[in-house]
């Protein structure tokens, strides 16, 4: 049975590409409003988990339930979830006005109001000056933002953000990450994030799902995760692999 506040239930999730089993009987939940980061290493089947979701790709086994509705067989424009890929899947020929009101004219419920929408969220991102330029005059920061604002305009009840900083320089990336944390906050927004960081999810992260070789090992909060990590694996991957990015930034030689 789920629980009132829980936006998203994913029940025994399984995913295998011909004989190769990419994720195997994953279960979790996401809460209404709540910024849950999916981490781990390239390939341990936290993208797929994200593509299941959207309804790219079909589970071979499991459900995926939002608002207590069983979505697992609905197509993706059924599923009233945004998402902001890594190479943030701008049209090049529009103007940043232009993508983030594009989604919105194909809504006939909000085509009247697609212009002052649109520029509400501009500003909030902070590109009103730059609204009439095209993706390639903006920075890989400012990119971003632009997709972030057209995901927002067309007020999903969730948000998957497929390691959207991963391409952004350090500053950007920390500039961002406190931008998305206060959007966030503001359009009241349940948010999974992909990224393989272990900073960036135990800065922005309500909970964090610890992934490896398409199993969960650890589901907590950030601080338990720090404290009372599940096993040997999420303290190397997590905290070890932390103190050495600190240990690196610090300047000090860790060979």
């Amino acid at each position: 049975m789920t629980n009132t506040n829980d936006r998203i239930v994913v029940e025994h999730l399984s995913k295998s590409f011909g004989s190769r089993e990419v994720l195997s009987d994953v279960s979790f939940t996401v809460k209404d409003q709540e910024f849950l980061s999916i981490l781990g290493p390239s390939g341990c089947g936290k993208s797929t988990i994200l593509r299941i979701l959207i309804g790219l790709i079909e589970p071979t086994s499991g459900k995926v339930f939002k608002n207590g509705v069983d979505i697992t067989n609905f197509p993706p424009a059924a599923r009233k979830m945004g998402i902001v890929f890594q190479n943030y899947a701008l049209f090049e020929n529009m103007t940043v006005l232009g993508n983030v009101e594009y989604a919105l004219k194909m809504d006939k419920t909000k085509k009247a109001d697609s212009r002052r929408i649109a520029l509400e969220l501009i500003e909030r991102v902070g590109l009103s000056e730059h609204l009439n330029k095209r993706p390639y005059k903006l920075s890989g920061g400012q990119q971003q933002r632009v997709a972030i604002a057209r995901t927002l305009a067309v007020n999903p009840d969730v948000i998957l953000l497929d390691e959207p900083m991963s391409a952004l320089d350090a500053d950007m990336r920390l500039s961002l990450r406190h931008e998305l944390k206060s959007i966030q906050k503001e359009f009241g927004s349940t948010m999974v994030y992909i990224t393989h960081d272990q900073e960036e999810a135990l800065a922005m992260s309500d909970r964090i799902i610890v992934m490896d070789a398409g199993v969960i090992r650890q589901l907590d909060t950030p601080q338990n995760i720090v404290e009372h990590p599940a096993d040997d694996y999420v303290q190397s991957f997590v905290l070890d692999n932390m103190k050495l990015k600190m240990v690196s930034l610090a300047g000090f030689n860790i060979a």
